[in-house]
This record gives structure tokens, C-alpha cells and sequence, in this order.
């Protein structure tokens, strides 16, 4: 399989009711760079502008079944204070109500979530990615579509693996 490297610059807003609002944007200096093939992007955004050439626009939007799922509410959990203490102490310099932290579950698998509230009786945590449940629609522009080199293949799976393989 050939792997395109793709650069794009885009602007996505997040649809709700109806309204859309500005959720990310890149230059046309500094767009979205990456390698088809790796999971790098979501799947839905990679197919829609795989086949684009360069100079082309784009404007789409994704269901949240193609983005980031829907929103799921058992994915909010009530934790003890005491699993955010260092020391004895409630981490209050990292844990507050909007922080994003990374948490590890039984398995010693980490993930993120963001702190919903903190209180007395314990903390609230919503392991739901910030964009599930939302249509998100992408407007943008096709910067470069070539197929990857073998040194930005290696190059991305070296990144991918911690440095563990090396091409």
C-alpha cells in the first residue's frame, strides 16, 4: 500500500443546534502535515481528502459515528480525592475543574480525561474525547498530496514507537 504524505489547511467548527463554532484552525504556513495509512488523522477526515490534488478546496462534515463517536454518559466517573493525592496532599496544582489529565486504569493503561468538578466528597471525570457527539464540519484547502518517502514513513513509525524501531 503507498502512503501519500498530505498536508492540509483547514478551519473545523463543531455543529450544535444548528450553530457552528470555531474549534481549530491551521495556516496555509503551518497546515496539518501527515502520512496516510497510520491513524494519525481521523479515517473519514484521511478519505475525504486522499484523492484531492493540490490547490483544491474542501468543505464536509462528519457525523459523530465518523469523528469521534457519540457522547457516551458512562464515560463520566466520580473518583476519590485520594486518588489524585502526591504525598498525602490533593494535587490541587494539576487537578481542577477544565485540567486535562492522564489517568491509568487496572491494566496500567493510560488515558485522558477532563476534571468535570472537584469537591469535598470527590472528583468528577469525563473520559469522553471533548468532540464526541458533535458533527464536525471541516473547510479547508489541499496544501501537498504526493506519495511518502520512504524516510517520512520511517520517520513517523520511528515517532510512533518511542524510537524503538529504527528505519
Amino acid at each position: 500500500m503507498e502512503h501519500q504524505f498530505l498536508a492540509v489547511h483547514y478551519q473545523l467548527y463543531s455543529i450544535e443546534d444548528g450553530e457552528k463554532t470555531l474549534v481549530e484552525q491551521t495556516s496555509r504556513e503551518h497546515p496539518f502535515r501527515f502520512v496516510s495509512g497510520f491513524g494519525v488523522s481521523l479515517e473519514a477526515l484521511e478519505r475525504q481528502v486522499l484523492h484531492l490534488d493540490k490547490g483544491t478546496a474542501f468543505d464536509f462534515t462528519l457525523e459523530p459515528a465518523d469523528a469521534f463517536g457519540e457522547y457516551d454518559p458512562e464515560g463520566v466517573h466520580r473518583l476519590e480525592r485520594a486518588v489524585f493525592e502526591v504525598g498525602g496532599k490533593f494535587d490541587t496544582e494539576h487537578v481542577y475543574a477544565g485540567a486535562v489529565i492522564t489517568l491509568t486504569d487496572d491494566e496500567q493503561n493510560h488515558f485522558m480525561a477532563r476534571v468535570k468538578e472537584v469537591a469535598a466528597d470527590g472528583v468528577t471525570v469525563d473520559t469522553n474525547h471533548p468532540l464526541a457527539g458533535k458533527r464536525l464540519n471541516f473547510t479547508g484547502e489541499m496544501i501537498e498530496n504526493r506519495p511518502a518517502t520512504d524516510d517520512e514513513v520511517n520517520e513517523l513509525i520511528r515517532r510512533m514507537t518511542g524510537g524503538w524501531i529504527s528505519g
